[in-house]
């Protein structure tokens, strides 16, 4: 496996790396693990790793995203989670780093990108995908969702927008009076949700991240909804029948407890 060193844009940048059958000029990386990964690939870790083709083994992958001399986009699945973890936090701090998977750290290369991405390889053609067979797989190119239509990718992606946005969604929900708000599909939500207090659930469905102070941030999934919380706030919903809609959740007297339940299943970043 040969390596080129190529400067990219993606995570804050990113060096040149090589796929498993030529060069590949790396343009971001992505964690898949059971605490970190792409919401859009699924409601949990294994349907995410199902989505891949690869096994959700404990300690997960790394997503190397990149083109390769002809411009064709490429995903690569690693297993040195750490390597991709080291190159994430040297970019994420305005640092160079060469992400250079070692081809016996390759599980499997896959045509196309699940993820959209906004930047392309310096000195080969545009990004587009190889011809369907051409990992092998015999798989149709992965590609991200379409933004046109609403379904259970872009509600995982709009409660992921949401925890990044808290302050900013938290503003509306005061301006709005913090009035219960009355859905049909709510009481189900929160019934499933307390559920997996009770019954832990698929890893990832519960995920918990830093939100500043002594809050966290969660993240949870099921079967057609998607809830995001600060465990010293409120909560807001969303489902995949209320297309682009936000339900918020009131901290009641009920809603603190739900979500402590929550924090105790859930999975962190380690």
């Amino acid at each position: 496996m040969s390596e080129e060193s190529e400067e990219a844009a993606g995570s804050g940048g990113a060096g040149g790396g090589a796929a498993d059958d030529g060069s590949l000029y790396v343009l971001t990386a992505v964690l898949l693990t059971p605490a970190q990964f792409p919401s859009i690939l699924g409601d949990d870790y294994p349907q995410a790793c199902a989505l891949l083709g690869v096994r959700p083994v404990p300690d997960g992958y790394g997503l190397v995203l990149g083109q390769d001399e002809d411009g064709a986009r490429w995903t690569v699945v690693i297993d040195d989670v750490s390597l991709v973890a080291t190159a994430i936090a040297s970019w994420d701090c305005g640092m160079e780093y060469d992400l250079s998977p070692d081809e016996r750290t390759i599980v499997v290369s896959l045509a196309g990108w699940p993820l959209e991405l906004a930047v392309a390889a310096p000195g080969v053609p545009e990004p587009h995908d190889p011809e369907q067979g051409a990992d092998g797989t015999g798989r149709v190119p992965l590609a991200p969702p379409s933004a046109g239509v609403w379904g259970s990718a872009q509600r995982r992606m709009g409660a992921d927008q949401i925890a990044l946005q808290w302050g900013d969604w938290r503003e509306r929900f005061e301006a709005d009076g913090e009035a219960p708000v009355v859905h049909p599909g709510l009481a189900r939500v929160l019934a499933e949700a307390r559920g997996y207090t009770e019954t832990p659930p698929p890893p990832g469905r519960v995920r918990s991240s830093f939100a500043g102070e002594d809050a966290r941030m969660l993240r949870v999934d099921g079967p057609g909804w998607s809830l995001v919380a600060r465990t010293d706030d409120v909560a807001f919903v969303l489902l995949d029948e209320e297309p682009s809609g936000v339900i918020p959740v009131p901290r009641d007297e009920e809603l603190p407890e739900l979500l402590a339940g929550l924090e105790r299943v859930a999975v962190r970043p380690s």
